[in-house]
């Protein structure tokens, strides 16, 4: 603004100075009213689990708050974000009173001994919050929160979606380009994110090699992001969505960014439970006026706002104004339903027809007209059944709801109507005697008649069948006309739609003689029935030919797989080592795996072990399986290095017959003069190492998946096997078996391996047992490379 100059305009000077202070005071409220209104539903939340009332609920929050050397604020995000209330039993309805809230277990998410300079930035936040709409604002919030605090560089929100996948709901730091490639992750391990929600516990990847190894790391490149922290905001006893702080700058979380973060998350949890809560109900003149045009209105209807989650899914929709009947027709007579949630002044609406109508309408655009149903309401003190149909129609950015009352000849033609739709027929009337005819409007449409050209009469009715069955149904009429037999004939006709399975019903009214003079019956489409049961027939026999070619499929499968992979019947002595190899096919579903193990001795002395996975099951992974495993063999016996091999294998899947194939690799290869091991691997779990009663797993060396990129990376490792040492290579199906992970299981291979054996040195029986459930839902394959002891020699 250009400054006034002085003795100019100086009424413009003040009100400038008036409209700023008006900005700020206008601003202050509305951060006051969005304070209180958590304040509010946090005493709500409190009051609802413990019974306790609202004065009681407020000094609860405000106790916990002093203890946990929170602001009230603070703690009331706390409490929303981890409150799930429960309706107390009659025993324990005492006792809650005095319970300690889950919402309120503060040490959980920001320690109370926590550094004051900690304690003051979560206050900030806490304060912040309020101000926050979406979940974007919310990253963006969160960024500016955690920039200057940590040196922070971008933040990322990801939702649980059912298929146990992710979404990305809010970013910030990050480009546009970049959101888009990550906006739905696949539920697939390795993914640090869905790692940290599946475990309940905070993933802090502060080694950016040991990370690019065990994770897919979000960036491009990923070395933009140095270091991370992804941690799930638990809400209640379950989380369903986890944020991710990403750095550019590489180095540990220190302990006090840890607190700090674990403190950030306790208060989003609440601010995502919080999403389009509305403050408070305005009062303004607006408001006002609209309420009073619907209280004039003679029909009941109502205005409705929608109110969006954190995902922008309608989780309900704010009652703006409503007519007095309205309570009445949601079944709350007496009750005021005009600045209260939808669903709170009616919970069971959220499964009745209506509530779909809503969402329908917000998504399309489309009104929406609902069945009738009946309504009693009392009428000069008797109670009466009046019929209503529920109609929504869009208006601008809300809704409008009307119920509309039928009279007693709608309702009769309305069940009429209902009749002949719900049963797709209609009814037909001819006179015999003045030969006039009269169809419903249903039968005009079930026959492709257009209903200006009238009904047909009956003894042409039978001119509308197809040629073939036209006799059967001329007969029927014949019948009844001149006897008053009555019929049930099904017949078929032609129409712009196809062919049209159609039943006519009729019987005749007879005069004082007996001879017919008027036919009435109906007309009934059943097309749908007859096509569904000439499916079901042809799914039956579709069923029994697929059923077959698996059955045909997984023989010639399984015959490949037992020819390309011979068993020893006992284990087998390779350059000093005594090596026991066991594979055992999934016992679910129709089709065989690609897992393979291969164990020889190359011509200078040395052994080579591989274990592989190909990717997919049937006749194409074994294809693929015995391609890597022949491949592999004779490019380690004539010369390449491991690494080369892989190389070469990865080149070989990329360029072949089906480029979307991959598979995982270990290769090892074992000196027995230096009793030196090498190692190279291709996305595949680590070895397993079991030395003078102690177990632990190898360090993988860097690789790739086969057949993931065209510019794979891969190393190799070396490892001193002295007597006595047993290593064992493994694929997935020994250690994965959901919903338990996979690090689970990797445990209790350890934990397996170390336990003495109960049969015999020689022997996987044990091991396997220990580790297999019933039923195998993939392919195990195991090598078990044992170094003799001394006295084994």
């Amino acid at each position: 603004m250009t400054p006034a100059q002085p003795g100019a305009a100086p009424d413009l000077v003040e009100l400038a100075k008036i409209v700023a202070r008006q900005r700020a005071e206008m601003d202050r409220m509305r951060d006051q009213a969005a304070t209180s209104a958590v304040v509010e539903r946090a005493k709500g939340a409190v009051m609802a689990l413990t019974g306790c009332s609202a004065d009681a609920a407020g000094e609860h929050l405000r106790e916990r708050a002093k203890t946990a050397r929170h602001t009230l604020l603070e703690e009331c995000w706390i409490t929303l974000g981890t409150l799930a209330p429960t309706a107390p039993g009659p025993d324990q309805a005492a006792e809650a009173t005095d319970a300690c809230p889950p919402g309120s277990r503060s040490g959980a998410l920001a320690d109370a001994s926590a550094p004051d300079d900690v304690a003051a930035a979560l206050a900030r936040l806490g304060q912040a919050l309020v101000r926050v709409t979406t979940p974007h604002d919310l990253a963006r919030c969160l960024l500016g929160h955690l920039a200057q605090d940590m040196a922070a560089d971008a933040v990322m929100i990801y939702a649980r979606r059912p298929d146990g996948g992710l979404e990305l709901t809010g970013h910030a730091g990050i480009d546009d380009k970049l959101a888009a490639q990550w906006s739905q992750v696949p539920p697939l391990s390795g993914i640090a994110a869905l790692d940290a929600l599946r475990a309940g516990e905070p993933r802090w990847l502060e080694d950016f090699a040991a990370d690019e190894q065990r994770y897919l790391l979000i960036g491009d490149p990923p070395e933009r992001w140095r270091s991370r922290a992804w941690l799930p905001v638990l809400v209640g006893d379950s989380a369903e969505v986890c944020i991710g702080v990403l750095r550019g700058r590489a180095g540990a979380f220190t302990p006090r960014d840890r607190a700090h973060l674990r403190g950030v998350t306790g208060l989003c949890a609440g601010r995502l439970r919080a999403f389009d809560t509305p403050a408070e109900r305005s009062t303004d003149a607006a408001t006002n006026a609209v309420q009073a045009l619907f209280e004039a209105l003679p029909v009941a209807a109502m205005l409705l706002t929608p109110l969006r989650a954190a995902s922008g899914e309608t989780e309900d929709f704010l009652v703006e104004a409503a007519t007095a009947q309205v309570g009445e027709l949601l079944g709350r007579t007496g009750e005021e339903p005009a600045g209260r949630r939808l669903l709170e002044f009616r919970p069971a609406l959220a499964g009745e027809p209506l509530w779909r109508g809503l969402l329908d309408v917000l998504a399309t655009g489309e009104p929406y007209e609902g069945e009738p149903f009946a309504h009693e309401e009392v009428v000069d003190g008797v109670a009466e059944l009046f019929t209503y149909a529920a109609r929504v129609a869009p208006l601008g950015d809300t809704l409008v709801v009307s119920w509309i009352r039928h009279g007693s000849s709608d309702r009769q033609e309305q069940r009429l109507a209902d009749i002949q739709r719900l049963g797709n027929l209609g009814w037909a009337n001819w006179n015999l005697v003045t030969r006039e005819a009269s169809w419903s409007t249903q039968v005009f449409t079930i026959v492709g008649r257009d209903s200006a050209r009238g009904a047909v009469p009956l003894d042409e009715v039978p001119h509308l069948a197809l040629p073939e069955d036209t006799p059967a149904l001329t007969r029927a009429v014949t019948e009844l006309v001149q006897r008053g037999r009555p019929f049930d004939v099904p017949f078929r006709i032609r129409t712009t739609g196809g062919i049209r399975h159609l039943r006519l019903v009729a019987e005749a009214v007879s005069d004082r003689h007996g001879a017919p003079v008027e036919v009435h019956g109906f007309i009934q489409d059943m097309t749908a029935r007859r096509r569904a049961e000439l499916a079901l027939v042809e799914s039956e026999r579709a069923i029994l030919t697929q059923h077959d070619v698996l059955r045909a499929e997984r023989t010639l499968a399984s015959r490949l797989q037992h020819a390309l992979l011979p068993m020893a019947n006992r284990p087998v002595h390779l350059a000093g080592l005594r090596v026991e190899v066991a594979y055992l096919p999934a016992q679910s579903g129709v089709h065989v795996g690609g897992d393979w193990f291969s164990a020889i001795e190359l011509p200078d002395g040395d052994a080579l072990l591989v274990v592989g996975d190909v990717a997919g099951h049937g006749v194409d992974a074994v294809a693929t399986m015995a391609q890597l495993r022949f491949t592999a063999k004779g490019m380690v016996i004539t010369g390449s290095s491991l690494t080369g091999a892989l190389a070469r294998l990865n080149t070989l899947l990329l360029h072949s017959r089906d480029a979307q194939s991959t598979a995982t690799m270990v290769l090892a290869r074992y000196s027995p003069r230096q009793r030196r091991l090498v190692w190279a691997q291709a996305g595949h779990l680590p070895l397993l190492l079991l030395r003078d009663g102690e177990v632990r797993y190898l360090r993988r060396p860097r690789g790739m998946l086969l057949g993931a990129t065209s510019t794979p990376v891969y190393e190799q490792a070396e490892c001193r096997l002295g007597p006595g040492d047993r290593l064992i290579l493994f694929t997935d199906g020994l250690v994965e078996h959901p919903p338990e992970s996979i690090d689970r299981g990797l445990e209790r291979l350890a934990e397996a391996v170390a336990a003495p054996p109960t049969d015999g040195p020689g022997s996987l029986g044990s091991l396997l047992a220990k580790m297999l459930p019933e039923v195998r839902r993939d392919d195990v394959c195991v090598v078990d490379v044992r170094v003799p002891g001394v006295r084994e020699r």
